[in-house]
């Protein structure tokens, strides 16, 4: 299995899919392979450091994270081999281009991105949007062997490779609060720890740069126990929001027609800490057959 998560900012996939990824590298063997593929160059947010010291620090700290959960790390450049910038509000061919190539290169079974909002009233972080609205977009083109080799040119247009459309599962956004939605909900507990040192990586974000924003109920935090006890208050606030047990921790997906369609025993069999209760599996059941 091949497992990829698109996201705007360094430290968002922490918040959102790092325990998931844990589980699945513990349990799908061997051949399993994990990325996380970040689509700005993080230089913008923060407050006191240069834009310039900010990109490389937020760089290093992906690194660290991802040496913590054993997952691939990748940075998304432009066709010219250069990162796209932070605040990337508008959706560019280039930006199409680039996630095309990069999904086509990895392969992926299963890609999970932010969600759109479906209420006009939601909040947003216009990078996250912007990084939804490019994958909604691109999932079709992912198996378009010519679609942007204006950009990314071969040597034989003949010769193709055909690529596997993985499935698209949105994942939760903070930023949406009261808009999300969940299909599928991850028992994370068991990983909590891994989830807690992979977001405790991101030193400039969660004890500089988020108290700044102040909105996230997040004051810097003096070390890796407190840190986790903040987190684990952040994981109650979204299970009060979607409806879920806060004893424990989970993770939660929304799955989406804009790749394959999978089966419900795929992803029984795929996510083996699914958490289904009768309400949740009627409504599964027919947004897949609908979908189908």
């Amino acid at each position: 299995m091949r497992v990829l998560c698109v996201h705007a900012h360094f430290d968002d996939f922490e918040f959102v899919a790092a325990g998931t990824f844990e589980l699945l590298r513990r349990t799908a063997g061997p051949d399993f392979r994990a990325r996380v593929l970040v689509c700005t160059d993080g230089r913008s947010g923060h407050h006191f450091r240069s834009r310039e010291e900010t990109a490389r620090v937020r760089l290093a700290e992906q690194k660290a994270s991802a040496a913590v959960g054993h997952y691939e790390f990748e940075l998304l450049r432009k066709p010219n081999g250069q990162p796209f910038e932070e605040a990337c509000r508008t959706l560019t061919t280039d930006l199409l281009a680039s996630l095309w190539r990069s999904i086509r290169e990895f392969q992926p079974d299963y890609l999970f991105c932010p969600p759109l909002p479906s209420d006009a009233l939601a909040g947003i972080h216009p990078d996250h949007l912007t990084v939804a609205e490019a994958i909604r977009r691109v999932a079709y083109m992912i198996n378009v062997p010519h679609a942007f080799l204006g950009e990314f040119p071969v040597a034989d247009e003949t010769q193709s490779t055909w690529i596997k459309t993985p499935v698209i599962l949105n994942t939760y956004d903070g930023y949406m609060a009261g808009s999300n939605a969940c299909d599928l909900v991850i028992d994370v507990e068991s990983v909590f720890d891994v989830i807690a040192a992979e977001s405790w990586c991101h030193q400039s974000q969660i004890n500089e740069w988020l108290p700044w924003v102040a909105r996230h109920h997040i004051e810097p935090t003096a070390n890796l126990t407190d840190w986790t006890a903040k987190l684990r208050a952040r994981f109650a606030r979204q299970a009060r929001e979607l409806g879920l047990p806060e004893a424990r921790a989970h993770e939660v997906f929304t799955v989406t027609a804009w790749g394959s369609i999978p089966t419900r025993a795929q992803l029984e069999r795929d996510f083996a800490a699914l958490v289904l209760d009768k309400a949740r599996s009627s409504r599964l059941d027919a947004k897949l057959a609908r979908f189908s």
